[in-house]
């Protein structure tokens, strides 16, 4: 029998998850991309997020207009 079919749909389906992908716009225009969801750090009000390089961005909560996972 082929069990191992929806088993394999599955594991695919949680994989794919949990690589988001979450574009930031800006107020002033700017479009960022941000791998996997940014996270508000409360006590400095600033969304940091890794960028597409691998590199740790951070910006002004305030200067944030919308983000949109993708």
């Amino acid at each position: 029998m082929k069990l191992w079919l929806p088993a394999v749909l599955c594991c695919a389906a949680l994989l794919s998850g949990c690589a988001s992908e979450y574009i930031i716009t800006t107020n002033d225009g700017q479009m960022l991309t941000s791998d996997g969801k940014p996270e508000l750090d409360e006590d400095t009000g600033m969304l940091e997020f890794e960028d597409s390089e691998g590199r740790v961005q951070q910006i002004p909560q305030a200067n944030v207009k919308q983000m949109l996972e993708r």
